[in-house]
């Protein structure tokens, strides 16, 4: 239907632009020592073979009692997966490597400063670790099965053992990133119900100590708001022989772990066999606003799903040498850095610090340090070290076998530099496209078996069938150029379990847009609603597009923030790119272009010219952008993410919240200054698409 010369869109119609791209395929060296090269998998793992073809994943781990049901799908959507069925995760991620691998490294930690060695663990210290902690919260802290522990720490090896002690005991681990405000980790205690919160005294961020004991003290101050009662606080220290932090201890409810560990030493606890279905963590989502919510993942079936993709689509072998970038506070840090990686007996390098500190060959020197093979990182890392040092992996002799990318599409070209500079033309590289609540990888090639092709995620991960449904309901056929909602037919066994405490949340936000018949008990009646957009080509590659809330309608035209970016990154000028929505009284929403440039290259009309000619070009005219800012940085968390939330703000002149937790908070005022210029500004109250966009990211 046509209004005025315009098409009309519907929710789920996002336009799509990126063009398709050239297959790049893997090399036959990687392809020879591939875990997973033999084509007949994707039979096993068809639809007619489900849901049993996952006993190939959980017969990867160690029972003490085999399951007798692979899927019970009884009471929909809330599936349980390898009933029956008893094990202990921190038994098949340190116990049962003991007898092979007890001299191999397990973790690798790198300090953030230089002059300071890294150390490794290997897994003979991580089981004596983790048995003398796990005695600790159960002897010293009274924590027993089934409680739940609040983990707010940085990147150190503490807190994996940590995460491993809590699993040995069948605690429910809530692990709070270490960028979150005290006030955010006291919410979460607060609502998963923890009595025991677990820091460091500080840490190293851009060279700088950070003092992280004061967010403990916040934290435990906002539980008690909201009525839990936090009875102890349990400090690692980064150095056992001083403290980093300037905040006395509270007597009687802070302690220092080195000194309780003191009474503890070669203290050993049997690993609790846990039911299958047993909650082994809570991962709360990120957002600023309501009630964190608590996704709930389960013991047996995230176990094995993390290990099966570990193995698989990461190519892990207990002789590689991996190091996921990520932070161990968000799911892929759970997924593999910690419990993925471990349970193959794989060695995982930790990193402190920020990628780019001191400078832009940091992650090189570290990979030709430590020999790594296997490289996994984020977009948002790789565009951040394409722009501040662009031809800085050629100067060091580093050699990946493997590259992953996840948490947001990449652009076909940073994907390019990606595989051509980081790779050096060699590495395959699968870009993985899954969430918080899906435990594991859901579309991605499989290294050794599919070509690689820039800015798609790819087929479905095996036992996984997705479909693109539209807003009225009906499936969006592969090769018709429509977009719509990407959503997952069948359950699978790292799906979370529910959302702590709301049952009725869960349902209603992932389950009831879809629904074919709420009473129904068949799987098939209960798509998985994931709340991204994506297309699908007549190859069967995947592209997301990016949260279906991130997207602009301009004048009807429903255009995807990501594919703005990816043209304006074709600008040779262009490092990082943020498109964000401004309020136009004639077409509704407009884009507003926000881009930091490469170094060595100055800003000026020119290169605003140069992008909206691009944008014209690649998308059309509707796509042009109100305006187009090339500012210094582009505000960021201190995981890397852009914030478009304040961006949006700015250019919409509405308050900009709390920015005091950026990494560069100073950008803010900068932009601000920029855009709105120096004197002051009334605020508006603006619409609630553009004060919450961005917040899902």
């Amino acid at each position: 239907m046509a209004i005025d010369g315009v098409t009309e869109t519907n929710e789920a119609q996002i336009a799509v632009h990126w063009k398709e791209e050239e297959y790049v395929h893997p090399s036959a060296a990687f392809i020879g020592q591939a875990n997973l090269t033999d084509p007949a998998i994707v039979e096993r793992f068809s639809e007619k073979h489900f849901p049993e073809c996952f006993r190939e994943y959980a017969d990867l781990l160690s029972w003490d009692r085999y399951w007798h049901t692979t899927l019970d799908p009884s009471d929909p959507p809330f599936w349980k997966w390898f009933v029956g069925g008893k094990l202990n995760v921190s038994y098949n991620c340190v116990d049962r490597h003991l007898a092979k691998y007890k001299n191999k490294a397990a973790l690798i930690f790198v300090p953030e400063l230089e002059e300071e060695p890294t150390y490794t663990v290997t897994y003979q210290e991580l089981f004596t670790r983790v048995n003398e902690v796990a005695a600790v919260l159960r002897d010293f802290c009274g924590l027993n099965k089934g409680d739940r522990v609040t983990i707010h720490m940085p990147m150190i090896p503490e807190l994996p053992i940590t995460m491993l002690a809590c699993a040995r005991l069948g605690l429910v681990h809530s692990v709070v990133f270490g960028g979150f405000s005290g006030e955010a980790a006291g919410l979460r205690a607060a609502d998963s119900g923890s009595r025991v919160m677990i820091y460091a005294d500080g840490y190293y961020r851009n060279g700088k100590i950070v003092d992280h004991k004061p967010s403990a003290d916040i934290a435990v101050e906002t539980a008690a708001k909201e009525g839990q009662k936090v009875d102890k606080v349990l400090i690692w220290r980064r150095y056992q022989d001083r403290n980093l932090s300037t905040k006395p201890l509270v007597q009687g409810r802070d302690y220092f772990m080195d000194e309780v560990l003191k009474n503890f030493k070669r203290a050993k606890v049997d690993p609790v066999s846990m039911d299958a279905e047993d909650p082994l963590f809570l991962m709360y989502t990120s957002g600023t606003t309501g009630k964190p919510k608590g996704c709930q993942h389960r013991t047996g079936g995230y176990l094995a799903y993390v290990t099966g993709t570990s193995k698989y689509y990461q190519d892990i072998h207990p002789e590689d040498v991996y190091w996921c970038m990520a932070d161990i506070g968000w799911i892929t840090g759970h997924s593999y850095i910690v419990y993925g990686p471990l349970a193959l007996a794989g060695t995982s390098v930790i990193f402190e610090g920020a990628p780019n500190y001191p400078d832009a060959g940091r992650p090189w020197r570290i990979a030709e340090q430590l020999d790594v093979n296997i490289f996994h990182t984020s977009p948002t890392a790789i565009r951040m070290l394409r722009k501040a040092g662009p031809d800085a992996p050629a100067k060091y002799d580093y050699h990946f076998k493997h590259m992953t990318t996840v948490g947001e599409p990449i652009e076909p070209a940073v994907w390019r530099w990606y595989h051509e500079v980081v790779g050096k033309g060699q590495a395959v590289i699968v870009d993985t496209w899954w969430q918080t609540e899906t435990g594991g990888f859901l579309c991605t090639t499989k290294p050794a078996l599919d070509p690689m092709k820039p800015g798609s995620a790819g087929p479905p991960a095996l036992g996984i069938f997705p479909t693109i449904i539209d807003e009225d309901g009906q499936e969006v056929a592969p090769g018709s150029g429509k977009a719509g909602n990407i959503c997952i037919r069948n359950p699978w066994p790292g799906i979370m379990q529910t959302i702590w405490g709301d049952r009725d949340r869960f349902v209603r936000q992932y389950f009831a847009k879809y629904c074919k018949n709420p009473k129904s008990k068949d799987w098939r009646d209960w798509p998985y609603f994931a709340s991204d957009g994506a297309v699908i080509p007549a190859d069967g590659y995947y592209r997301i597009l990016g949260r279906v809330d991130d997207v602009i309608n301009v004048a009807g035209h429903r255009l995807g923030t990501k594919e703005i970016e990816s043209a304006c990154l074709t600008v040779k000028e262009v490092a990082e790119a943020a498109v964000v929505p401004v309020v136009d009284e004639v077409k509704g929403r407009v884009p507003a272009v926000y881009v930091s440039l490469k170094p060595g290259f100055a800003g000026g009309s020119h290169v605003s010219e140069e992008i909206v000619a691009t944008l014209e070009t690649m998308i059309g005219k509707f796509a042009r952008p109100k305006d187009v800012h090339v500012v210094p940085d582009l505000p960021k968390t201190r995981s890397g993410k852009i914030m478009r939330r304040v961006l949006a703000a700015i250019s919409n002149t509405i308050d900009t919240g709390d920015v005091t937790t950026l990494a560069n908070p100073d950008i803010v005022e900068t932009i601000r200054q920029q855009v709105q210029g120096k004197g002051p500004v009334v605020l508006k109250e603006g619409p609630e698409d553009i004060k919450h966009f961005g917040e899902q990211e």
